[in-house]
């Protein structure tokens, strides 16, 4: 049996939950994270040392790492359908999905807290504008890529599609004045009619408007 450790209106965790439904896995969710002190306790630092959500149990193993474990899973359960058995075609999927890691994520989240977890009293207009510019220019790139292909890593969704599309959804509904280029906004269409993404991550957070902690 699959269990998930994390709150399901966390970025990292809708990436996971995201990739089980589509593979239709049936999984065991654990609601944590939402409460003060609730991953440094020694139970769940046996599952992640670095009290970080989300886990996922799976053959007796707990991983952790969203886009590990979302690779994990594809690898696992989804062969021609998330994860192709040539090295190289795969790696036209990792190679956006490292990218989202190490370039998208960091400047999304930070726009994210800085505009819309943030109390609009406590804005940091100069932060809030560096981050939209650098996320505007990331939008910039993956409209760019999917003028060539339906998905980012060709003409199916792959682990790609799931690392960066996450974001989207909060990204477009967050109440910022934001680009809406062609090509993004026809992959976004695309990616919400898969009953994956309605489900899971076309989701209300309006409880974490105003939200430093949580």
């Amino acid at each position: 049996m699959i269990e998930l450790w994390g709150r399901k209106n966390a970025y990292n965790v809708q990436k996971v939950v995201w990739a089980l439904a589509e593979l239709n896995l049936v999984y065991t969710h654990h609601d944590i994270g939402s409460t003060p002190g609730d991953l440094e306790t020694d139970n769940f630092l046996s599952k992640n040392p670095h009290a970080r959500i989300p886990v996922l149990l799976d053959q007796g193993e707990h991983i952790w790492e969203s886009n590990t474990i979302v690779r994990y899973l594809a690898a696992s359960y989804g062969q021609e359908q998330l994860w192709q058995t040539s090295a190289l075609e795969r790696s036209k999927a990792e190679r956006w999905m490292d990218w989202e890691l190490a370039t998208l994520q960091p400047d999304f989240i930070e726009l994210f807290w800085g505009y819309y977890r943030t109390p609009a009293e406590q804005h940091n207009l100069e932060k809030i504008n560096y981050y939209q510019k650098r996320c505007k220019n990331h939008i910039k790139k993956l409209d760019s890529q999917l003028s060539e292909h339906l998905y980012l890593a060709g003409d199916s969704l792959s682990i790609a599609d799931i690392a960066c599309g996450v974001s989207l959804y909060r990204y477009l509904t967050m109440g910022l004045n934001v680009e809406k280029p062609n090509n993004l906004m026809a992959w976004y269409n695309r990616l919400s009619k898969r009953e994956a993404f309605k489900t899971n991550i076309m989701c209300p957070y309006d409880e974490l408007k105003g939200r430093l902690v949580f």
